[in-house]
């Protein structure tokens, strides 16, 4: 063979050789990124819609994105919601809702979406699934403006991808807590 075969040759190989390394590179690049939960790059503010929460409980029930906007509704007198944003898509809404006396926390849960099935605790106060939960407040939590009630705490991720019962459980717990300490109880 000539030495211009030869190094004809060896130019194919080497250039075969590194295709071949290059497709392994990106193979692994591609999989290391898609095992990644995308960065949560925001910040959770310690208050929302005037309660005060664990920033770290409720990041953990977000999707990963750029920025992070809150909004209050009232839709009703007796109805506060906080609906959180990440990149402007909706994905998460804690509310606060005053129901008559009587309905048990399974009942209420029943007008949630996302808390079909949902584990019930032991003091029957809370349900929740990896989406979605609903928390009654201690009853001493009353308001002068809405007597023979009750008020309920609901958890409620949308369509973020977020599939955690612990998170969930956590968040509604504590902003249960966090609820029958503030003004809305006294």
């Amino acid at each position: 063979m000539s030495a211009h075969g030869s190094l004809r040759r060896h130019r194919f190989v080497g250039a075969a050789v590194s295709l071949s390394a290059a497709v392994a590179l990106a193979s692994t690049l591609a999989g290391c990124s898609g095992d990644e939960p995308p960065k949560k790059a925001y910040t959770v503010p310690t208050s929302l819609c005037g309660t005060t929460v664990d920033p770290a409980q409720v990041k953990a029930v977000l999707p990963g994105g750029d920025s992070l906007t809150t909004a209050t509704q009232k839709p009703n007198g007796g109805t506060i919601r906080c609906n959180l944003s990440v990149d402007g898509k909706l994905v998460l809404s804690l509310a606060q809702a005053w129901w008559s006396e009587g309905h048990t926390t399974a009942a209420v849960s029943q007008a949630y979406p996302g808390t079909d099935d949902g584990k019930l605790s032991d003091d029957l106060r809370f349900v929740h699934t990896g989406t979605a939960g609903v928390g009654k407040t201690v009853p001493s939590c009353k308001a002068s403006e809405h007597p023979e009630q009750d008020l309920y705490i609901t958890v409620e991720t949308r369509d973020s991808g977020v599939d955690d019962p612990d998170a969930i459980e956590k968040l509604l717990v504590a902003f249960t807590k966090a609820v029958e300490g503030s003004a809305a109880c006294k």
